[in-house]
C-alpha cells in the first residue's frame, strides 16, 4: 500500500460522508484499501511524556487507550541519540531538580536512574572582553556571573523578578492583578525601563538565560509570560524562582539520568503495550459526535469516547476539527509558536575541561553556543560538552550544521581552553527542533504581548470531548518533563470523570 496523504484522506472522508446516506457497503468501499479501524474508550494524541502519562493513567484505571504518534518513535521532545559502547547523548530534555517529583518518580518506576550533574569546579563567563572563572556555590548569586558590571543589575532584577512571580496564579497567569500591564510589555522593554538596569552586556546576558531556558529572546515573550514561567518552576511546596531554573546544583540542571531521559517513555510505552501505542499515524481529523469521536489518523481511523490531544498548541491547531474549534482556541493556537533552539553535542575521548578545574558550564555574551554543559556520562570515560543554540542564533545557524560546529567548536575552545586549540572530538551531534516536523521548536510555546491575557484561559479547556495535555498546559514546571508529566496525569483525570 503506497503512503496515504492527507488530501487523500480528507477526500476520502468526504466521500465517506455522503456514502454514509446510501448504505454501509457503499461508505465501504470509499476508503483506501487497508484502512485499518479501532474502537477503545480514548485516543491519546502524542506519544511523548504527556501522552504516554495519561493513557497508562487511563488503563490503570481499566479504560481501553489507543496511543497515535506520528514519528517513528515515542518520546516526543526527549531524545537519546546512540554512541558507540554503549553510551547516548540526549538531545532533548534532559535533566531534573528538586520539586520535579512526577517526573523522578515516573523514572524510578520505569527503572530509569538519576545521578548528579558533574558540578565539581569552576563555572565560566565570558563577558565580551575574557574570562571569569566562578564558583557557582555563593549563596548570593549561585550560577550567575559575578561580573562587577552587571552585578547591581543582577542584584536588582533577578529579586524583583522573584518577587512578582509570587503574585501571578500558577493555573491561570491572565488572572493575576496586574495581569493587564505585565502582558502589554515584552521582557525586553520591562528591563529596558528599570534603572540601573539595561546595560548591553547584562542585556546580552538576559538574552543568553532566554535562549536555553525557553529559546526565545526577551523581546520575544511578554512579561507577563516570562514571570508565569518562573512562578511555575515549583511543586507547590515553595515558591517558583528565576534561580530554580538556571542553577544546577538545587536547579533544573541538577541531575540527569543514566539510561537517558527519552528511556522513560520508550519504557512507559511497553508497559502500555506496543499494540496500543501506533507510530507513524500523524492525526489529521477528529470529528465530534453526540456520543463520542472519530479520529483520522495516517493509517488507521479509531472510534472513542473522548480523545486527548498531546502535542504542542501549534501541531494541535493544524489538526483539522469537525465542528471547528472555537475562535479563542484557533486563535491561541495561531499565536502561541515553540521556541527555536538547537542542541550541539561534542563527544571526546575524555573530559579534558575537567584538568582545568572546570565543570564544562559556561555563560556567554558571545555565540552561538551562549550556555553550556558537561553532558559526560556518569563514569566519565568520556567527555560530552553541549551547547544550547537558541532564539536568534538558533535561527542564524539553522541549516547550516558544519558551520555551526565550527563556531560552537570555536566557543569551547574559548570558554575552557582560553582560545587555544582543544582536543578533536570523537563526534558531533546537532539536533534542531525547528526543523522537526512533529515538534516545530523547543523547548516549550512561547507567549507574545496579549497573548495570555486574551487567548490563556483556552490552553487547557476541554472543547466538548476533545482534552488537551502537554506541558505548555501544565501549572507546576511548565515547559519541563515534569509539567508534561503532570499534563498528563491531569487530563487523564478530566476523562476519567466522564466515562
Amino acid at each position: 500500500m503506497g503512503r496515504i496523504t492527507r488530501r487523500g484522506l480528507l477526500q476520502g472522508g468526504a466521500a465517506l460522508s455522503v456514502a454514509a446516506g446510501v448504505g454501509s457497503a457503499t461508505a465501504a468501499s470509499a476508503e483506501p484499501v487497508g484502512r485499518r479501524h479501532r474502537q477503545v474508550d480514548v485516543v491519546v494524541v502524542g506519544a511523548g511524556l504527556a501522552g504516554l502519562s495519561a493513557a497508562r493513567r487511563l488503563q490503570g484505571h481499566g479504560h481501553s487507550v489507543l496511543v497515535l504518534e506520528a514519528r517513528d518513535r515515542v518520546g516526543g521532545r526527549t531524545l537519546n541519540k546512540a554512541l558507540p559502547h554503549g553510551y547516548h547523548a540526549d538531545m532533548g530534555g534532559t535533566w531534573i531538580g528538586p520539586t520535579q517529583t512526577e517526573i523522578a518518580k515516573l523514572a524510578k518506576e520505569m527503572r530509569v536512574h538519576a545521578f548528579p550533574q558533574p558540578d565539581s569546579g569552576q563555572q565560566v563567563f565570558f563577558n565580551g572582553d575574557g574570562v571569569i572563572k566562578y564558583d557557582d556555590t555563593t549563596p548570593l548569586l549561585g550560577t550567575a556571573p559575578p561580573d562587577p558590571t552587571i552585578l547591581p543589575d543582577i542584584l536588582t532584577v533577578i529579586p524583583l523578578i522573584d518577587q512578582l512571580a509570587t503574585t501571578i496564579p500558577i493555573d491561570k497567569p491572565w488572572a493575576a492583578v496586574n495581569a493587564s500591564e505585565y502582558d502589554r510589555l515584552t521582557l525586553d522593554g520591562w528591563l529596558r525601563g528599570i534603572a540601573p538596569v539595561a546595560t548591553n552586556k547584562f542585556m546580552k546576558v538576559v538574552s543568553a538565560a532566554f535562549e536555553s531556558i525557553a529559546g526565545a529572546e526577551p523581546r520575544d515573550v511578554s512579561l507577563l509570560d516570562a514571570l508565569a514561567y518562573v512562578s511555575t518552576a515549583t511543586d507547590g511546596s515553595t515558591d517558583g524562582t528565576f534561580e530554580r531554573l538556571i542553577n544546577t546544583r538545587g536547579g533544573a540542571q541538577a541531575e540527569r539520568f543514566v539510561e537517558g531521559a527519552q528511556m522513560i517513555a520508550i519504557r512507559l510505552a511497553k508497559h502500555i503495550g506496543h499494540d496500543r501505542v501506533q507510530l507513524r499515524n500523524p492525526v489529521y481529523k477528529i470529528e465530534q459526535h453526540r456520543h463520542g469521536v472519530t479520529v483520522v489518523a495516517e493509517h488507521i481511523t479509531v472510534r472513542a469516547k473522548y480523545v486527548i490531544v498531546a502535542i504542542p498548541p501549534t501541531l494541535a491547531g493544524r489538526i483539522e476539527y469537525d465542528p471547528l474549534m472555537p475562535s479563542l482556541r484557533d486563535g491561541l493556537t495561531q499565536r502561541h509558536p515553540q521556541g527555536a533552539l538547537i542542541k550541539v553535542e561534542a563527544f571526546f575521548d575524555r573530559p579534558w575541561w575537567r584538568d582545568n578545574g572546570l565543570t564544562g558550564a559556561a555563560v556567554s555574551t558571545r555565540g552561538p553556543a551562549k550556555t553550556t554543559f558537561d553532558v559526560s556520562p556518569q563514569d566519565g570515560k568520556i567527555g560530552g560538552l553541549l551547547g544550547f543554540v537558541g532564539g536568534d542564533e538558533a535561527r542564524r545557524y539553522s541549516g547550516h550544521p558544519a558551520a555551526l560546529k565550527r563556531a560552537v567548536l570555536s566557543n569551547f575552545s574559548l570558554f575552557f581552553n582560553d582560545g587555544k586549540a582543544i582536543p578533536k572530538p570523537t563526534s558531533m551531534h546537532i539536533m534542531d527542533w525547528t526543523m522537526e516536523e512533529w515538534t516545530r521548536g523547543c523547548p516549550v510555546a512561547i507567549a507574545a504581548p496579549g497573548v495570555l491575557t486574551e487567548y490563556g484561559p483556552h490552553i487547557a479547556k476541554p472543547v466538548g470531548r476533545i482534552h488537551w495535555a502537554g506541558t505548555e498546559t501544565a501549572t507546576y514546571w511548565h515547559g519541563y518533563m515534569d509539567g508534561a508529566v503532570r499534563s498528563g496525569y491531569r487530563a487523564a483525570a478530566e476523562v476519567r470523570a466522564k466515562l
